[in-house]
């Protein structure tokens, strides 16, 4: 700087120049700072994709095949109940799967008949059939007409999980999109036991004519067997993962949990001695004159009950019935389940009421159902709504420590194929023929105790939800093990060759 003294020889110019000198740098270093920056928030915006893009394929993959990359044990054939286990956990929130792009061939509605297990499994084959039709799934109609007097899909699972989760897979709306509504749709059911080629040759040609196309039953409409891996991938995806209750029936179904737990280990006994179920099959064994007509009388006025002249007992000794409570006391005592455990029973109102109870009582006094653990403000939760009910059933019969079906329905079968993908939990699949054979015999004093006793146990060593391989009939479906009681290629163990029953 110039000194006041030397202000007359000064060169001002000089000065200026070594300033702007100066300012330039200053200039340079801020510019090369703000293009660190910049390359910095490019780098950190790169990674945080790649970050974000490898949990989405994670996901996926997991999804997909994540039963198969885990290895479980079997469970051991004893029937000691253990002392504890741990709660179902909350779902932990998960990304969604990135949308699956595809070229729409129209849309196909679908309506479930049946209990809510039955309407499950077919939920589970109509998601399968739009994926591999290329179609848009409506949101199923559950049916309300039946016995069970059905809710809403909504009222029973968590839709909004049900579409997202599945986004991947099958562009699936609530509802019809306007433009669309006024169309003529056409309506047919399938044909039972089809495999997907059905699908491809009869069914997406009509899709593709028509645009909306209305399956009006879907009740065992997908085969057991034969079907391409991928289509039993997805079935067990959409029952395992995209099937979720609503959080109010999985609220209520986690305390129900709870109490039992807090008392220690429990059986879930799946006593399918309801008055519908018994009407249906013609099984009467043990009820009086004035039930039997009545039973027979509700079998007579539904109309989708097709057989009506049945032999109850010539049914019962072929072990297609039932189990009445009484015969259920016995099994128990001989299989050698404790007497003090609690037994939840997983079932609506049996029918004969305290009086067809009290030898299980007797034998088991620990019984409790959701009707006497919960508080009736629960209960109203869900007024006249036996699918909903039947929900919270299915969700204690998922945690219990042993489950025992007394009926090879659509609940014990659905249950069965979960508590395997589960891990193989204890499930006792009960040998109706030989029971009864061997129960008739015993009652006549042709077996001792300690006889009737060793065959049960021995009967039932190889029968409780172990790996096994599902039974493939040719030609004849109904008599193949159920894919959703054994989906066994979502749940073989990497090391371990599957045994056929």
């Amino acid at each position: 700087m110039c000194k006041a003294e030397d202000f007359e020889r000064c060169d001002y110019r000089s000065e200026g120049k070594m300033g702007f000198k100066f300012l330039g740098r200053v200039k340079k270093l801020k510019s090369s700072i703000l293009k660190t920056n910049a390359w910095l928030f490019i780098i950190r915006a790169i990674v945080t994709a790649l970050v974000w893009a490898s949990a989405v394929q994670l996901v996926g993959i997991w999804l997909i095949r994540g039963p198969s990359l885990f290895k479980v044990c079997p469970p051991c054939p004893q029937l000691e109940l253990p002392a504890h286990a741990e709660l179902a956990k909350l779902p932990i929130p998960i990304a969604l799967p990135p949308k699956r792009v595809y070229k729409n061939n129209g849309y196909l509605m679908v309506s479930c008949n049946g209990g809510l297990n039955q309407m499950r499994a077919a939920i589970c084959d109509m998601v399968a059939i739009a994926r591999y039709l290329n179609v848009t799934l409506i949101v199923p109609e559950l049916d309300k007409n039946s016995f069970w007097a059905a809710s809403e899909f909504q009222d029973i699972f968590d839709v909004d999980h049900f579409i997202s989760s599945l986004r991947d897979e099958v562009r699936i709306l609530k509802e019809l999109p306007p433009r669309v509504r006024k169309r003529a749709v056409y309506s047919l059911p399938p044909i039972s036991w089809s495999n997907i080629s059905y699908y491809f040759h009869q069914i997406l040609p009509l899709v593709q004519k028509y645009k909306v196309v209305h399956l009006n039953k879907t009740d065992a409409r997908l085969a057991n067997n034969g079907l391409p891996l991928e289509v039993q991938k997805l079935r067990c995806r959409v029952n395992f993962h995209a099937l979720r209750f609503t959080s109010q029936i999985e609220e209520i179904g986690r305390k129900l949990v709870r109490i039992l737990r807090e008392k220690g280990p429990f059986l879930a006994l799946h006593l399918r001695y309801e008055m519908d179920m018994l009407a249906f099959s013609g099984c009467s064994h043990g009820c009086n004159n004035d039930e039997e007509e009545e039973l027979t009388r509700m079998r007579y006025a539904n109309p989708l009950w097709k057989i009506k002249d049945i032999n109850s007992e010539m049914k019962r000794l072929e072990g297609l019935c039932p189990l009445t409570p009484e015969e259920t006391a016995l099994v128990l005592v001989a299989l050698g389940i404790d007497h003090n455990v609690q037994i939840y029973i997983a079932a609506g109102e049996i029918y004969g009421g305290n009086r067809r109870m009290e030898s299980l009582k007797s034998a088991f006094p620990n019984l409790v159902r959701k009707e006497t653990l919960l508080e009736p403000s629960d209960l109203r939760l869900f007024p006249n709504h036996s699918s909903q009910r039947a929900a919270l059933d299915y969700l204690v019969s998922l945690e219990s420590d042993i489950f025992i079906p007394t009926y090879d329905g659509n609940m014990a079968k659905v249950v069965e194929g979960h508590r395997r993908f589960l891990g193989f939990k204890k499930t006792v699949l009960l040998d109706r023929k030989l029971l009864i054979g061997s129960i008739e015999q015993f009652s006549s004093g042709s077996l001792s105790w300690d006889e009737f006793s060793s065959i049960v146990k021995e009967a039932h060593a190889d029968r409780m939800g172990s790996p096994k391989k599902r039974v493939s009939i040719a030609d004849k479906p109904k008599e193949e093990d159920y894919f959703y009681s054994n989906p066994h290629e979502c749940l073989q163990l990497l090391d371990e060759p599957l045994r056929s029953r």
